[in-house]
């Protein structure tokens, strides 16, 4: 479907123009681009990641930021059936494969803002578009006004109304990745023979009898059958060898282009990384890079999308903290210089460590073993006169 119809669909309106079809390259959908393992890996880590981040909501007083209840619409979004976790990773991965999700409002708020919205297929998305304006949407055969649909866009350009699908815009590395995994399964597991030379040593065959030794020679291994021939046959398969070094090498290259395509590190799905070592000194230090570089930008949408299902001035922040996680000593080590440096009491580092608030009992033991806090050494001797 074009760009530029009327009706442009959210799973095919952003397709960029190709030949429909290519003699050996498969067919790429969301769907089928599951099949290949790089395009899985990256929708599963970006959306396991995102979906797992606390979900707060805010407002400011004064200049303080301040937490506030969550509606029941970032708590249940979907209904008693459907949490925020499983709503948050079903609509990533929609937006990271298709630059799109779609759901419909269900119920609304006194407020009129969305109090529950069901999530609906790309793949039974339309949208209406006319005189450059989206007037409908078409789902699953029915019209729905825009205020009835609840649409998150991504990866958009000016003046298209829906988002580009990283999936369609990678068709090709993916056609052929599936391709070569089509091929590799005819031919390791199915019994398929590459082109090959069938020659008679021992006399010069007519035509007639060439054709027919093809066509006896082809329906044997086509039924992977048993071709029996004499002392003067030779079989050489002229293309294995090299085929089967293309399948290595088309993996290879198609991994490392879809890691490109979805934004995701290559190394962070295992797959082989050829373009030199970058050594962190800790793994908060990847995860750090991972966040800024690629995922924070996704996650400021996500903030900024769901902030619209909360009253102003209420805003939803998404705790990224959580990807950050370091090593006991680590933690420990921060903790103790943003208390020192008056950032943080000893109880809220408590409260992110999971314990509750020292009590009188433990405060006293403290000051029994290690001093009061008021008093340091240095602070007891500088009023001491010599």
């Amino acid at each position: 479907m074009s760009l530029f119809s009327k009706r442009a669909s959210a799973d095919e309106s952003q397709i960029p123009p190709r030949p429909e079809a290519r003699r050996g390259t498969a067919v790429v959908t969301n769907d089928t681009a599951l099949r290949h393992s790089a395009v899985w890996a990256c929708l599963r880590l970006r959306a396991n990641l995102i979906s797992t981040m606390p979900v707060d909501v805010y407002r400011r007083r004064n200049g303080v930021q301040l937490e506030v209840p969550k509606p029941p619409m970032l708590v249940n979004p979907g209904g008693e059936r459907v949490g925020m976790l499983e709503w948050l990773y079903s609509t990533q991965v929609d937006l990271d494969r298709g630059g799109n999700c779609f759901g419909l409002i269900t119920a609304k708020t006194a407020l009129g803002l969305p109090a529950r919205i069901d999530l609906v297929p790309l793949a039974e998305v339309s949208v209406i578009i006319r005189k450059g304006e989206l007037t409908k949407y078409r789902i699953a055969g029915v019209e729905y006004d825009p205020s009835e649909v609840w649409h998150e866009r991504q990866y958009t350009v000016a003046g298209l109304h829906v988002g580009l699908s990283p999936v369609a815009y990678a068709a090709w590395s993916i056609g052929e990745y599936l391709s070569i995994q089509d091929f590799a399964l005819d031919w390791f597991a199915g019994g398929a023979i590459p082109a090959a030379h069938l020659k008679n040593t021992a006399k010069t065959l007519t035509a007639p009898q060439a054709d027919e030794t093809k066509r006896r020679f082809k329906a044997s291994v086509a039924n992977g059958d048993v071709f029996v021939t004499g002392s003067d046959w030779e079989y050489n398969m002229l293309q294995a060898e090299q085929a089967g070094s293309d399948w290595i090498e088309g993996k290879q290259y198609g991994i490392a282009d879809i890691a490109r395509f979805f934004d995701c590190p290559g190394d962070l799905i295992d797959a082989a990384v050829s373009t030199g070592n970058i050594t962190y000194a800790s793994i908060t230090q990847r995860n750090l890079e991972f966040l800024v570089l690629h995922l924070g930008p996704a996650v400021v949408r996500r903030e900024t999308a769901l902030t619209q299902l909360t009253p102003r001035p209420q805003f939803v922040k998404l705790n990224a903290a959580s990807l950050l996680r370091m090593d006991p000593a680590a933690r420990a080590t921060t903790f103790k210089t943003q208390i020192e440096a008056r950032m943080l009491t000893p109880n809220e580092a408590r409260e992110l460590e999971d314990r509750p608030p020292l009590t009188p009992e433990q405060i006293a033991e403290f000051e029994r073993l290690f001093g009061s806090p008021r008093t340091s050494p240095t602070t007891a001797t500088s009023g001491a006169t010599p």
